[in-house]
């Protein structure tokens, strides 16, 4: 199975972008083919690139009347994202989201680039791992985190630790709100149980009890407090000892 991360095309949402890039095992670029490329294209390829992952190009809205997807193709060889059938070695695939048209061939896209550039494999049976990609304070359920499981099965019961949050995983339930026992690597999770939100972007990862998870929650939060403290407090220069 495929997991598509959606990340936000706006501006403003640089650093969602980074971890999204991070997280994945391959970046799927989406360009509107009636608009090409803009400002959080280049900054979503860049990103792509710092994280070191393949890049796939799916030209959006072909159904428009104003769609170009040669004029992408053009705008996106200039970034070095030279499309296969020019030659090059991306791969390009147009489609309509909103009509569900081509989807088939992005899939089978995506699949050709595991296979010829990856090595995608997990050992289900280590103990679960992988990044927290939202969380949010839920009224009613608590701290609740999805995890994108990236090796290892997580069950409920596991106790878990990311960052200076942790608990133990009292419920699971898949992106489509069903409630489940475990889930298996590549899958993405919502999990309830954790002690607080924790933070987009720490990697959670299953210790052998809830002593060991609160423990080394409190060594991270430790140091976080740390770092903090000395980052506000003054290097030591003054005004007046720049005067004097």
């Amino acid at each position: 199975g495929i997991t598509f991360l959606d990340t936000p095309g706006h501006e403003a949402f640089t650093a969602m972008r980074a971890r999204g890039a991070k997280v994945t095992d391959i970046a799927v670029l989406v360009v509107a083919a009636d608009d090409g490329v803009m400002p959080q294209t280049k900054e979503s390829i860049s990103h792509a690139r710092a994280a070191e992952v393949p890049i796939v190009v799916a030209v959006n809205k072909i159904d428009t009347p104003e769609a170009n997807p040669e004029r992408v193709r053009g705008e996106l060889a200039q970034e070095d994202l030279q499309p296969e059938e020019w030659g090059g070695q991306t791969q390009f695939s147009d489609v309509s989201a909103k009509e569900k048209q081509n989807l088939d061939d992005l899939l089978e896209k995506v699949l050709l680039v595991a296979d010829a550039e990856l090595e995608l494999t997990a050992n289900p049976t280590a103990e679960a791992s992988g990044p927290i990609i939202e969380s949010r304070l839920d009224v009613g359920r608590g701290a609740v985190a999805t995890m994108l499981v990236q090796r290892g099965t997580l069950r409920v019961g596991d106790a878990i630790v990311a960052g200076d949050a942790w608990g133990k995983v009292r419920a699971l339930y898949t992106y489509r709100g069903e409630k489940v026992r475990e889930a298996a690597p590549g899958e993405p999770i919502e999990i309830i149980g954790f002690d607080k939100p924790p933070q987009a972007g720490e990697l959670a990862r299953v210790v052998e009890n809830e002593r060991q998870a609160r423990h080394l929650a409190n060594v991270r939060g430790e140091r976080v407090r740390r770092e903090q403290l000395a980052q506000r407090r003054p290097s030591g220069v003054s005004l007046e000892s720049l005067f004097s």
